[in-house]
């Protein structure tokens, strides 16, 4: 194993511990500002104060939040000013390394459906089981060297 794919490996790890915590959190139907200022029993006035700014700026950012437009900058600060700590992540909806196979098996499959068609013009149609086992050794080909354009869609 080279360092390339230890250091891919490690990559893998992070995230996939980053979904194993946050996964089955709900996303609050207020906004986690309005719900953490709320149960902390902090005004929007009070939290504004803090910040140093205009209720109509936390009224704004708590909209913001909820229609996906708040910037992390402002959740970081009003987390900051509700003695809370802002925390962000971009976690996969399954393990790092079943996107990877995945992504690799589609790949596969359209290489060998489109070398299938090429063949069966030629009369050198290939077997159902040749077309799996072809499959199989492409993905895996495609895991082992994770080549370039392996996220290219065309």
């Amino acid at each position: 194993m080279g360092i390339k794919s230890v250091v891919a490996s490690q990559y893998r790890e992070i995230v996939n511990q980053a979904a194993k915590n946050v996964k089955n959190i709900p996303f609050p139907p207020e906004g986690w500002l309005r719900t953490t200022r709320n149960a902390l029993g902090m005004s929007a006035t009070q939290l504004a104060r803090r910040l140093g700014k205009t209720r109509g700026l936390v009224s704004y950012a708590e909209k913001a939040e909820l229609e996906g437009s708040v910037t992390l900058k402002t959740m970081r600060a009003m987390a900051e000013m509700m003695d809370c700590h802002f925390v962000y992540a971009i976690v996969p909806e399954h393990s790092a390394e079943k996107i990877l196979v995945n992504r690799a098996k589609d790949k596969a499959e359209k290489l060998v459906a489109e070398s299938s068609k090429h063949m069966a013009l030629e009369q050198q149609a290939l077997s159902k089981q040749q077309i799996a086992f072809e499959i199989k050794r492409l993905q895996q080909q495609m895991l082992e060297s994770m080549p370039t354009d392996f996220w290219n869609d065309d």
